[in-house]
């Protein structure tokens, strides 16, 4: 779509009615002239303004025009342009503010990005705007992250003497095909492979190691949810670790996602070392363990010592993954050098998707090649 407006738009062309309250709330963002905006009195049809100037009511009249103009995917970019292009953190500090925006993953890690310098009076409106987007996830990767996990570890705890209800036939007639019988048409299956029953404990152990630096902000979000979704498993013991240069356990707060994003402290360095020694000390069945290192791996601690944990761990038997980025904003920034390192260990380093997730994890908990992109 083409906008017209004033002479250095090129076009000629004079907008009036919708097409010109269009044309100025983009203008307001884009536009990259003075401080007027929706906000602010109405210029001529061929004018454009720009910047949603100081005040909050300029802000929420000018986030209630785009949500009557464009579609919530594309509201939602905006708002993360205006929040960046703009500095308008700060105005998302005022619960006004926050009940006028599209709720989505990036709000989410601004937000959270903020959590120490929130009035209480906003507090609870930001944590109904987190809880909003932590539901919404969990609807969306829940079921389907529950259902593939769980055919994995049926699939990992696999017996040689199933009952009758436990047999895995199409893995059976596969294993005994060298036995088929052409005049009956059938096949004599003298091995039978079963499901184990993988429900009735705790058969894998998970840990998620998770950087809190700012540029990990969705990986924060997406990871806690998952975090939240294991965690309902009973047959998976599920730790989540966040660090920077401190490394804090929030296991016991995973039954509530919003608990734990609040735990969390976007910002500040980065000692993934110290948080893979903590996450180490954690570990009592190597061989049904997996640990997934979630950061851009720009190490700020000691980096050989980092390696050498790694080596370790996965020398124990502990399936190790490291994930560059857990998020759908595309291919991360990260340390190349550790990512070749882990590589040469035998832990490829990669961004996933949310919707790559489960497969990931799947993979990790059978001991099979993981799905790397």
């Amino acid at each position: 779509m083409v906008l017209g407006g004033g002479e250095g738009d090129g076009t000629g062309c004079v907008l009036g009615g919708r097409d010109a309250a269009m044309d100025a709330a983009l203008g307001a963002l884009y536009g990259g002239g003075g401080p007027g905006g929706p906000g602010g009195p109405r210029k001529g049809a061929g004018a454009r303004s720009a910047g949603l100037g100081g005040s909050a009511p300029n802000v929420a009249r000018w986030l209630g025009d785009i949500r009557t103009y464009f579609p919530s995917s594309v509201v939602q970019v905006m708002q993360r342009d205006a929040i960046e292009r703009l500095g308008l953190s700060a105005l998302l500090l005022e619960p006004e503010m926050l009940e006028a925006v599209e709720p989505d993953v990036h709000l989410v890690g601004t937000l959270l990005s903020l959590n120490k310098a929130m009035p209480d009076t906003t507090r609870e409106t930001a944590r109904a705007v987190v809880r909003k987007v932590v539901e919404q996830l969990e609807k969306k990767l829940g079921a389907r992250t529950r259902a593939t996990l769980t055919g994995a570890l049926d699939r990992s705890a696999r017996i040689s003497r199933p009952r009758h209800h436990d047999i895995d036939w199409n893995r059976t007639i596969r294993a005994n095909l060298k036995n088929y019988l052409p005049e009956h048409r059938t096949v004599v299956p003298e091995r039978l492979i079963g499901y184990g029953r993988a429900a009735q404990s705790v058969k894998k152990e998970v840990v998620l190691c998770i950087d809190q630096s700012g540029s990990m902000a969705a990986s924060v979000v997406y990871a806690s949810v998952f975090g939240a979704v294991l965690a309902s498993m009973r047959s998976i013991a599920t730790r989540l670790v966040v660090f920077d240069t401190a490394v804090v356990d929030l296991t016991d707060q995973l039954d509530d996602p919003v608990d734990v994003l609040f735990g969390t402290q976007l910002g500040g360095g980065t000692d993934i070392n110290r948080a893979l020694a903590y996450c180490q000390s954690k570990i009592t069945r190597p061989a049904d363990t997996v640990v997934v290192l979630i950061s851009d791996l720009y190490e700020g601690g000691i980096r050989n010592e980092m390696l050498r944990r790694v080596a370790a761990m996965k020398a124990s038997g502990v399936e190790f993954v490291t994930l560059l980025a857990l998020s759908d904003e595309g291919a991360p920034a990260y340390d190349r050098e550790h990512a070749a390192a882990l590589a040469a260990l035998g832990a490829p380093a990669f961004a996933c998707t949310p919707d790559l997730f489960p497969e990931v994890m799947a993979a990790a908990l059978e001991k099979r090649p993981l799905p790397a992109p």
